[in-house]
């Protein structure tokens, strides 16, 4: 039986497996392997074509028959394919790197590009953009040699960067709250790409969003190297309508659902009504309860709002860095900015515009269970509501066409 798979020291955060399955008929393995197993692994060839990813990606050049001229010009190797016994090494990082520049439309031509990171993809990074018509291509490292600079050089001499790609894995889960720079030294700043996928939009890729510049994660990257990789292994090629679909899919079945609103909007009601194959649907205050082991009436009368508040933050970022749920939030979720920044990681915020008549003042809730505090409440956020959304939910008849509503703008937002 013919094998396939991935190889690198540390898997559990890969998409590659779920991409393969949509792009080919054959099954894909994640083969976890340590530096003292690489030889032997190639040495026996037991396999038909794989993937390589971090920290092997230079490391596998020495067992190799052959290797394209791209491969050569970056000297880092991400698909080897067994041909009769000759192993062939190909870097489809490339092409992947080079279709998510142009999806994220930012322009490489005669600009300044800073490129975090000195290992394999770096190295992608660096051919690519050359490739792409940059004028001058600056790599930065921890540590200051002839050939790269360091992080603090690169914001006290070249703050007039037009361009930052990111090939660390700074910020990746489950370190997601890592960045690898502070882009705010960056005044002529254009655009910022990460090649990190997981979580779908690091706070790199956040931080350059909200300065409105263009940005994007490694997600359509992987998507693109592994349609080319897929290639490579069955010597075929993949039309543009199936990649996209594979691309759309993939992000479908990741991306979170973020649901807002007032407190009685009907959050948790509405998210259980979205039914989605693999999804997980998670409320918050449900989740501070188990904490605390008591209601967050209690909470709040016993501790005070503002211990409610940074356990709820607590909560909100650890249940952010996972994939694949619909996550009802507390009314007051979005006060803080940090709760907002881990709920857009992997999801997208709908936000349930119940109209103020619609709501209803109960007990169980301190902060609104007076008709007098809910008005007020309402007044309050309703403008934090309206900015942090990335989409506006109506007020309509049932829960259940605001539900409908919901998975139709979900996949718009794709």
């Amino acid at each position: 039986m013919k094998k396939y798979g991935c190889i690198g020291k540390k898997l559990g955060h890969s998409f590659s497996k779920d991409i393969h399955a949509k792009l080919a008929d054959y099954k894909y393995e994640l083969i976890e392997l340590n530096e003292e197993e690489i030889d032997s692994f190639f040495k026996q060839k037991d396999f038909a074509a794989i993937n390589v990813t971090i920290p092997y990606k230079q490391t596998v050049i020495p067992y190799l028959d052959s290797i394209s001229e791209i491969t050569n010009r970056i000297g880092a190797v991400n698909t080897i394919v067994n041909k009769d016994g000759k192993l062939l090494g190909y870097n489809t990082d490339y092409y992947g790197m080079k279709a998510l520049i142009e999806k994220t439309g930012i322009d490489f031509q005669n600009k300044k590009i800073l490129i975090l990171g000195t290992g394999g993809t770096s190295k992608t990074a660096q051919i690519v953009a050359q490739d792409l018509g940059a004028n001058q291509i600056l790599t930065v490292s921890r540590r200051e040699s002839l050939e790269f600079i360091t992080y603090d050089q690169a914001k006290k001499n070249h703050s007039d960067a037009n361009i930052i790609i990111n090939t660390t894995p700074s910020g990746m889960f489950p370190d997601c709250e890592s960045k690898p720079i502070d882009i705010s030294y960056f005044s002529q700043l254009e655009g910022v790409i990460d090649a990190i996928y997981n979580p779908l939009c690091s706070n790199l890729i956040l931080d350059a969003k909200e300065k409105g510049l263009k940005a994007e994660g490694g997600l359509y990257m992987l998507v693109m190297q592994a349609v080319v990789a897929v290639e490579k292994f069955l010597d075929t090629k993949i039309q543009k309508e199936i990649v996209d679909q594979v691309f759309t899919s993939v992000l479908s079945a990741k991306q979170n659902i973020v649901l807002t609103g007032m407190p009685g909007s009907g959050k948790s009601t509405i998210g259980k009504l979205l039914k989605i194959p693999n999804f997980t649907f998670v409320d918050t205050d449900e989740e501070i309860e188990k904490q605390c082991g008591c209601s967050i009436k209690e909470l709040i009368q016993t501790k005070g709002e503002q211990y409610f508040r940074d356990l709820e933050s607590n909560v909100i970022k650890e249940i952010s860095a996972k994939n694949c749920q619909i996550i009802s939030t507390g009314g007051g979720a979005i006060l803080r900015k940090e709760n907002v920044k881990n709920l857009k990681k992997n999801g997208k915020i709908f936000y349930i515009n119940a109209n103020l008549s619609r709501l209803c003042a109960t007990e169980d809730r301190p902060l609104s269970d007076t008709k007098e505090k809910l008005a007020k409440l309402y007044d309050a956020r309703i403008e934090i509501y309206n900015s942090t959304a990335d989409v506006i939910v109506p007020d309509m008849k049932t829960p259940q066409e605001e539900a409908e509503f919901i998975l139709a703008k979900r996949m718009e937002c794709l």
